[in-house]
């Protein structure tokens, strides 16, 4: 088929699999999952999850904090274009993002 008849999450994989035809050391994804359903989402995070554990590293911005955490080894919040946190993604709870973009 062609791209255009795709739908959302099929053109995001295939966004994807074209990222990774040069074999990269760095993907870079900005907001791969913004708009498609939940169980779509679901399937890029797991392809997103498969990649990680091929060795590439993946920058990832993402407004699903609670997925991206999951998968993330490394965090970065930034709130109005400051850095607010720099860690290991396992040390970041929902609470402590919530404080961190609340300025707490």
């Amino acid at each position: 088929r062609k791209g255009k008849f795709l739908s959302g999450g099929e053109r995001q994989m295939l966004a994807i699999s074209m990222g990774l035809m040069k074999k990269p050391k760095l993907l870079m994804l900005d907001e791969p999952t913004a708009g498609l359903a939940p169980k779509v989402a679901s399937d890029v995070f797991s392809a997103i999850k498969s990649i990680r554990d091929m060795g590439i590293t993946i920058l990832l911005v993402e407004q699903n904090a609670r997925k991206a955490l999951e998968i993330g080894d490394r965090a970065f919040v930034m709130v109005t274009g400051r850095l607010r946190y720099s860690g290991p993604a396992k040390d970041l709870d929902e609470e402590r993002l919530g404080k961190l973009i609340m300025g707490q």
